[in-house]
């Protein structure tokens, strides 16, 4: 499945933003967009172009669309995901466009020039979302299955196969685990 650079980007930040949500890592977890400066670091992590002055206003939309995706990621069928993200996007006023910014080639913005940030993840991450229903690639939005994380990924390998966030932490803990009981059961 071939994803174009700005696809790829805009799904990292929906999971970036669904992985701020106390539910989106350990249960007792505190929420990571809990103020202005913490949406700033969000946008400033996943680059945002063409944001202005973020307000409390902002940190409330971003925190509304982030439950909105949680609900996509978790979506019984893609009739169900597709109504999200319908109504998602066209609540963002979506407006395709062409741009090459920031050293970038052509690519397309489905935001409008001047959107408000949540307005700006509303369009693209719910148009890269909207690609992997339409691929018939809506099994790609995974959950970690570590025990003790909840965090979104996408999972872009060519077998479909990932189950954690990151294998370097979640599943490598889970690997050693299950190891361990080996060797103690091996002991006894």
């Amino acid at each position: 499945m071939m994803i174009t650079h700005d696809t790829r980007c805009a799904l990292e930040a929906v999971v970036d933003l669904l992985n701020t949500a106390p539910e989106g890592g350990a249960p007792s977890a505190p929420d990571a967009l809990s103020d202005v400066p913490s949406l700033h670091e969000f946008v400033a992590r996943n680059a945002f172009s063409d944001v202005g002055t973020l307000t409390e206003r902002d940190l409330a939309s971003v925190r509304s669309v982030r439950a909105r995706f949680a609900q996509v990621f978790a979506a019984d069928d893609d009739r169900s995901a597709a109504e999200l993200l319908n109504s998602l996007v066209a609540a963002a006023g979506t407006t395709p466009r062409l741009t090459d910014h920031d050293g970038y080639d052509w690519h397309v913005h489905y935001f409008a020039p001047g959107a408000s940030v949540a307005d700006h993840l509303a369009a693209d991450g719910g148009m890269a979302l909207a690609f992997l229903v339409v691929a018939g690639e809506r099994e790609r939005l995974r959950r970690c299955e570590a025990p003790d994380c909840r965090h979104a990924f996408v999972d872009l390998s060519r077998n479909r196969s990932r189950r954690y966030c990151d294998s370097r932490t979640c599943g490598n803990r889970l690997h050693v685990a299950a190891y361990r009981a080996r060797r103690r059961e091996a002991a006894s």
